[in-house]
């Protein structure tokens, strides 16, 4: 890279690493290494101590070197501001979550924000009396896991217009709108947490994400740079709000903005369809049990079938690729014909729910599954309640991966934590927390759970790739599912830069 935004990139020699896996290199895991790289790039891959002086040496302590790891589905700006907030995750019922929002209520006079709360298999209903009993005179502003809802008092209530709701749980459109008129922390201090956070995910070897926040990114991303926050490369999505301004001003897939050396580029044109599991909204075939007398039992169509052609054909001809968001399998089907009609390239989002039909169209149509394997484990018991009878073609990573659909995983952050590791021990092993495999039948392999973490299967260790690098405390191809979360990350590499470690 020539001098710009981070100056001369120095030349590094990772010292004593072990190259690990079918895909990275071919070597043995018994051989150390040196791996010289310069100039952004790996220039040299030596016997352990055989590599010329450098202006910086890791000593890698006989760790494991793989492609540097990407999140694939991010919301940023919030993952930085959830742990902020009251951590509602352990509630089990309404009642529960009010009671940790009174603990908060004690102290301060400002808004009370909580987070992370899970109401799916919840014995009672959030309601807004219930948060006006431990918060009357504070405004109570309380997100779901799923980002699809949100629960609000009456004195929030008021304050964004909507003091007349009878309940306060608001959902899809109705929340993102609500939302919107609460994101008034002040840029520079927000820029600070993001700042935070892109470190705390370099820590488990991060290199890149798909940030997928719901703002005029392009502008907020250049100003970060800019002022420091240079650990991560970052595609950014465009909403449909944004749509023709991001058109008037060129913006295309993986167009670079300008003043970043690269780091930042253009991503996909974002388009919400259904909404999600836990908040009972995702669009399925089947009706919800218990409410199927109501008009929305089958979840909520967020998007009309013909408003969906119509944006991806725009995207699409103004050179976006697109990532639609479906879940439930009516939603997919959607989704596919939208994408069949215009030759819209990209992804669809979570494919939570999928007719087994439509596992062949994902191929044909050269359409990638961009999935959140954690959320298979948060999910399984919401799923098994809502999804009873269905569950054989819910999160089926290894049916995507027979019918020859590429996946990309992620994390949803905040909804599951920014941690490959997390993501690809879900993917591997369908457990957590010492339970029982759910659907052990669609686990991936190492391989295929690494390969879907990084930018693919050309992403290799060799020479003359570029040194977006981790290097790891275990080879993860010998790991143990639960070795696999909790893998120790030495040292990520960004373009050949120390983003961690070193």
């Amino acid at each position: 890279m020539t001098p710009g935004l981070f100056g001369a990139t120095p030349t590094t020699v990772l010292a004593g690493v072990r190259l690990s896996g079918p895909r990275l290199g071919g070597r043995s895991a018994e051989d150390p290494v040196d791996l010289v790289v310069r100039d952004g790039a790996i220039a040299e891959i030596v016997a352990a101590g055989d590599a010329p002086a450098g202006d910086v040496r890791i000593d890698a302590g006989g760790g494991f070197v793989l492609p540097g790891l990407w999140d694939h589905h991010v919301h940023f700006t919030q993952w930085a501001q959830t742990s902020r907030r009251i951590d509602l995750s352990s509630a089990r019922s309404a009642v529960e979550a009010a009671q940790l929002v009174a603990t908060r209520a004690v102290h301060g006079t400002d808004r009370i924000e909580g987070a992370l709360f899970r109401d799916g298999l919840w014995p009672d209903a959030p309601h807004r009396a219930l948060l006006d009993t431990v918060a009357p005179d504070r405004e109570v502003v309380l997100v779901s896991a799923d980002l699809h809802c949100c629960w609000l008092n009456s004195a929030a209530l008021a304050a964004v217009g909507r003091a007349d709701h009878p309940t306060g749980l608001l959902r899809e459109e109705d929340s993102f709108a609500v939302l919107k008129q609460f994101d008034s922390v002040p840029d520079h201090v927000s820029d600070v947490w993001v700042s935070d956070a892109a470190d705390v995910a370099a820590s488990r070897g991060v290199v890149g994400i798909v940030d997928l926040e719901m703002r005029w990114n392009a502008a907020d991303w250049l100003r970060r740079a800019r002022n420091g926050t240079t650990s991560l490369r970052v595609e950014f999505g465009i909403y449909t709000e944004h749509l023709e301004r991001a058109i008037a001003e060129d913006l295309s897939s993986g167009v670079a903005i300008a003043g970043t050396d690269g780091l930042i580029e253009v991503g996909p044109y974002k388009v919400i369809t259904d909404g999600s599991l836990n908040t009972r909204t995702a669009l399925c075939d089947q009706a919800y049990p218990g409410l199927e007398r109501r008009r929305d039992a089958h979840g909520l169509l967020n998007v009309e079938p013909e408003r969906l052609v119509e944006l991806l054909r725009i995207a699409t001809g103004a050179g976006l690729r697109c990532a639609v968001h479906a879940i439930g399998d009516h939603a997919n089907a959607l989704a596919l014909d939208a994408i069949e009609a215009t030759g819209a390239r990209g992804t669809i989002e979570h494919a939570q729910l999928v007719r087994p039909a439509d596992l062949a169209r994902f191929a044909r149509l050269g359409v990638a599954a961009s999935v959140q394997p954690e959320h298979a484990m948060d999910d399984r018991d919401v799923a098994d309640r809502h999804w009873a009878g269905r569950t054989d073609r819910a999160f089926v990573l290894r049916s995507l991966v027979d019918a020859g659909v590429q996946l990309l995983l992620g994390s949803d952050a905040p909804v599951a934590p920014l941690d490959p590791w997390v993501s690809m021990a879900a993917a591997v092993g369908r457990t957590r927390d010492g339970r029982e495999p759910w659907h052990p039948e669609q686990s991936l392999t190492v391989e295929e759970a690494l390969a879907a973490s990084t930018r693919g299967a050309t992403d290799r260790v060799e020479l003359g790739a570029v040194a977006d690098l981790v290097v790891v405390g275990r080879d993860p191809f010998t790991s143990t599912v639960d070795e696999l979360r909790t893998m120790p990350v030495h040292t990520t590499l960004l373009d050949g830069r120390v983003t961690h470690g070193g």
